[in-house]
């Protein structure tokens, strides 16, 4: 198998086979929680993408020239933590002083991102499959950029789809958070449909 090809299947595997909100289930507190408008969406989904990818080209250096090669593979969680805590930081400055309104929309849940389960699955997995070496670096990257677009993927489908249902005549029971945990369970539905494709 050519090495484009094994990107190709990486890059489709994490984005919809092993959808991280949808079938792993990591990050569902920001994927709730900012899927009420399709622009909010979006705009998270762009900052994970970014956090995402990033984190994981940063955390794989550090554990491939520091952490693998000084036998301290115990610190890699913490270390994850640090790195995914201050690249959220330099998103929040950068959003604060260039976009202002997107900074105001996401508001408390642009911090939630380094408590994202979801980026430090990526990075975990990512040391858990394998991924070193040069090859296995780009592989890193490869998967944390299938992984991120999945997420953004997801939540702005289920902010489209709550825009949808907004207006519509909803049994009491269901308003508010039960309906939108009915909508994301039928998404999950329709994601574990990708598993036969690889």
């Amino acid at each position: 198998m050519s090495g484009i090809t094994q990107l190709l299947i990486i890059a489709i595997s994490s984005a919809l086979v092993s959808n991280v909100v949808l079938s792993q289930f990591l990050g569902i507190c920001s994927f709730v929680g900012v899927s009420k408008k399709v622009e909010t969406a979006a705009g998270m989904g762009g900052a994970v993408i970014f956090v995402i990818t990033i984190a994981c080209v940063v955390a794989n250096l550090i554990y491939q020239l520091i952490l693998y090669p000084l036998n301290l593979d115990y610190l890699r969680t913490i270390v994850f933590i640090l790195v995914i805590a201050a690249l959220v930081q330099i998103v929040e400055m950068f959003l604060h002083k260039c976009m202002v309104s997107l900074y105001n929309a996401l508001g408390v849940f642009l911090p939630l991102i380094t408590t994202n389960c979801a980026v430090l699955g990526v990075a975990i997995t990512n040391v858990t499959n394998g991924y070193t070496g040069v090859f296995g670096f780009v592989e890193s990257v490869v998967n944390g950029i299938g992984t991120a677009i999945g997420y953004t993927i997801a939540i702005v489908l289920l902010a489209g789809i709550r825009e949808r249902i907004e207006g519509n005549d909803i049994p009491y029971s269901f308003q508010g958070s039960p309906i939108v945990l009915v909508t994301t369970g039928l998404m999950a539905i329709a994601f574990f449909g990708f598993s036969g494709l690889l």
